[in-house]
């Protein structure tokens, strides 16, 4: 067991400017998961609400008289309006409290559900999905950035894996629970609206109590230019989309208007965006290769995935008549497929770093998935279509969380807001698109599906016309003929085939950005070690930041970043004794305080440059104050390091005024102990002790003396893995959390194991016997190990407790016998075996 003594090192909290901020060390899995369940239950709601609605859309839009085209924009309406929101939520994140904004997220989704139930026509209900999705925009948006403010890229794709549950649970439960409210009488469809309204006060009230997260008070311009311009760019490209091949031809007048109108309005999004000072969408982060490809690829992720969501409720119901409870139960491959992708993908990228070849294989299984489903008929067989499915989900979850944890691996703090909402707004937008022209493409299939198959039935047939599908319209099939009603499933089945069919090449394109992304390793600091410090703060008021990770996190955060070209090697810079008067260039000044708000003095303050140059360098005095000069406004990374304490690196942004800046930093931490034997408490000299942390790397080794004790120094407080061996001992690992300051004890018993080992002979003139089987039964029947020999006969097994064992060998006519262990040492046992009568 572990404890903590007092000790003269020092260890640290931060502040960020919030009393309910959250110490700077890093937070526990614990911690993390207590501040992340209001949230993923947010999340749940958010994706509740649109796919509780799926299997009941038919009944829904027949009961309101609407056609193909409300059905639709009933989807559409909510993406629209999610996809034009995600950029606004994501600055607003970057610019106010972040647990506020979901809670106003929340309560927005919680008004439209209530008034969407309430819908007389389907022109209302549009009306209402447009308000829930504003509330779930924001939903969306800010959850990614919720995680990424309290976990590091490398530890996030662990989470990220906990996200894909939930939205595998909500994306798999939504349609079960909405048609089975459907089926209910005296229940019916509005409550699939209802249904989420107690979800979302519940994840209000948890976020209340768990979500603590630091505020960092800016002065605030909200970009409301740009968001009216990209919502009107994105909407009118929309309507076009939807109406034409409808009210109107591909190639007409309209068609022109409202092409050239999108882009237009794109145009001045663009300008507006290129002039304003906060805004909504910061250009220059598409100046990263990885950002644009990211956000692209994203695009035609958002196409197949919302494809697959909204059509399979129509082939199952249409096509294939059933029920809206049975449409549900039948899509569950998919969301199986997403669900085993999501989750091991995250598991594996937090062991690993890696995450390209997720991306990739994603793409291809998102293509092959889509492609597939673009052969099915009304009449294909069931396994075939959930095999499809699965394929289909395996590539969703592969990509649609890792495009996002891609794109906030490469951007400063400050802007981890703005990037994360990007790669989602490119999302929700090719969803929106996809849904939208998908869903014209079908009604104008079906339709002509629908007059072949009835001109085939004859003069009958063609009497019919279109069978009621005309104009988009979506027939009543229990009230078809049976001629009639297999005429209209074979219809729908084609149609949505057609539709998959049309959706597999943005898969394929999504497939091929990601092949040109390129991979850097996640960093180990999560988005609020850096606190963001702008000019506007007063150079007279200093302002107490957390200065995150150390230093080498700086290392990683660059790696991203554009290329400066060729750079001549750092040059020495001569040491700046504070507070002496620099010339030129912008001062920062500030204090170096440890975690008890007492001066470090004679730390190590290093000024460089995004590309690595070192600028400036100053040498905190006894009262722990610095001051260098930056060269010019801009951004910068201020490095800190002092004896006793972790080095410390953090991003700061000098305008044309004094910039007032006051570091923080967290003492290291001491680990110690003493190896004993579990009999006696003998202590055991010359042990290896190996320290290593969550992700399995080594921090620590040493060798216990001859007293047994061990001791490391300068290490980081947190959850570490002590693992102990030592010669006729059997090994040990223990779970160790070093405390944030002094010296954590970790004593160590180590239980006594021997080691048997012997040679099997056989023969008349014993020789030893290659590939014999040797099998090492304890006293009560169990088998302990077993053992081949090699060509030297010899076998071996280590680790054993003291007791009475039986030993049997094959490879000639079996022998047995006894086997007593003093448990400790080397014990000899050789084995002949003979053919009876040699």
């Amino acid at each position: 067991m572990a404890t903590t003594t007092p000790s003269g090192v020092r260890g640290g909290h931060a502040k960020h400017g919030a009393p309910e901020a959250p110490a700077g060390t890093p937070m526990t899995h614990r911690q993390i998961m207590e501040a992340l369940t209001g949230l993923l239950l947010g999340m749940f709601v958010a994706i509740l609400s649109s796919t509780v609605v799926s299997n009941a859309l038919p009944e829904i839009i027949s009961d309101l008289g609407g056609g193909q085209s409300a059905y639709t924009w009933v989807v559409t309406a909510s993406l629209l309006a999610m996809t034009a929101t995600t950029p606004l939520w994501g600055k607003l994140a970057d610019l106010f409290s972040k647990k506020l904004l979901v809670q106003i997220a929340l309560i927005i989704y919680v008004a439209g559900s209530i008034v969407a139930g309430l819908s007389t026509s389907s022109g209302m209900l549009i009306v209402c999905r447009v308000v829930q999705g504003i509330g779930v925009g924001g939903l969306s948006a800010l959850a990614q950035i919720v995680m990424a403010a309290m976990i590091s890229p490398r530890e996030r794709g662990r989470y990220s894996g906990y996200l894909g549950a939930v939205f595998a649970v909500a994306t798999v439960g939504g349609p079960l629970l909405g048609g089975v409210i459907t089926d209910t009488s005296w229940m019916g469809w509005r409550w699939c609206f209802y249904v989420g309204v107690p979800f979302a006060v519940i994840a209000l009230i948890v976020l209340q109590k768990t979500l603590k997260l630091p505020v960092v008070k800016r002065e605030v311009k909200v970009d409301w230019w740009g968001a009216f311009f990209i919502s009107a760019a994105v909407s009118l490209l929309l309507l076009w989309v939807t109406f034409a091949g409808d009210k109107y031809d591909w190639m007409s007048w309209q068609t022109v208007v409202m092409v050239v109108g999108s882009a237009l309005l794109a145009l001045i999004f663009v300008f507006v965006e290129s002039r304003a000072s906060e805004p909504i969408i910061p250009l220059r982060l598409f100046r990263n290769r990885t950002i644009t490809l990211a956000s692209a690829a994203s695009l035609f992720v958002g196409i197949g995935m919302f494809a697959g969501t909204v059509f399979f409720s129509q082939y199952f119901q249409l096509a294939r008549g059933k029920s809206p409870t049975m449409s549900g139960v039948m899509t569950i491959p998919m969301i199986a497929g997403l669900f085993l992708s999501s989750t091991l993908s995250g598991q594996i990228i937090t062991k690993t770093g890696r995450w390209k070849a997720w991306l990739v294989s994603g793409g291809f299984l998102l293509t092959a998935g889509l492609g597939m489903l673009g052969t099915i008929r009304y009449d294909t067989e069931y396994w075939h279509i959930a095999v499809f499915m699965f394929v289909m989900g395996l590539g969703i979850g592969m990509m649609m969380q890792n495009l996002v944890l891609a794109t906030q691996n490469q951007v400063a703090p400050a802007d981890l807001g703005a990037a994360s909402s990007v790669v989602t707004f490119f999302r929700s937008l090719g969803g929106a698109i996809g849904v939208s022209a998908l869903g014209a493409v079908l009604g104008n299939r079906v339709t002509r599906y629908v007059k072949d198959g009835l001109a085939d039935l004859g003069p009958e047939g063609a009497a019919f016309g279109h069978g009621g599908t005309g104009g988009g319209g979506i027939p009543d099939l229990d009230k078809l003929p049976a001629p009639f009603r297999t005429v209209m499933e074979a219809a729908y089945g084609h149609g949505v085939a057609d539709v998959f069919l049309y959706a597999a090449p943005a898969a394929l394109l999504a497939f091929l950005l990601t092949l040109f992304i390129k991979e850097v390793a996640l960093k180990t600091s999560a988005g609020n070690d850096k606190a963001p410090v702008t000019s506007e703060v007063p150079a007279d008021r200093p302002v107490e930041v957390t200065v995150g990770a150390p230093a080498a996190a700086f290392a990683e955060a660059s790696a991203g970043l554009p290329s400066a070209g060729v750079q001549d090697a750092p040059r020495p810079l001569p040491v700046l004794d504070a507070p002496a008067a620099l010339q030129g260039g912008t001062p920062v000044r500030g204090v170096v305080r440890g975690a008890e708000g007492a001066a470090v003095a004679r730390a190590a303050v290093t000024l460089i440059s995004l590309d690595g140059r070192q600028l400036g360098r100053s040498v905190a005095q006894a009262d722990g104050a610095y001051v260098l000069d930056a060269p010019g406004a801009g951004s910068y990374v201020l490095i800190a390091s002092a004896d006793g304490f972790q080095p410390q690196a953090s991003t700061v942004v000098v305008g044309e005024e004094p910039l007032a800046y006051d570091i923080l930093l967290a003492g290291t931490s001491g680990l110690a102990g003493t190896v004993r034997t579990a009999e006696g408490g003998v202590p055991v000299g010359g042990a290896m002790v190996v320290v290593t942390d969550v992700r399995g790397d080594v921090l620590a080794t040493g060798v216990s003396d001859g007293a047994g004790e061990f001791a490391f120094g300068e290490l980081v407080p947190g959850a570490v893995t002590v693992a102990v061996t030592a010669a006729g001992f059997r090994p040990l690992a223990l779970p160790v959390e070093i405390g944030g300051q002094g010296v954590t004890r970790a004593d160590v018993a180590l239980r006594a194991g021997a080691l048997v080992r012997g040679v099997v002979r056989a023969g008349s003139d014993p020789a030893p016997l290659a590939d014999a089987r040797v099998t090492l039964i304890d006293a009560a029947g169990n088998v302990v190990a077993t053992s081949t020999t090699g060509e030297d006969g010899v076998y071996a097994f280590t680790d054993l407790d003291a007791g009475e064992y039986s030993l049997i060998a094959t490879g000639y006519p079996p022998v047995a016998g006894s086997l007593t262990v003093t448990g400790g040492g080397i014990d000899g046992h050789d084995i002949e075996l003979a053919h009876p009568g040699e």
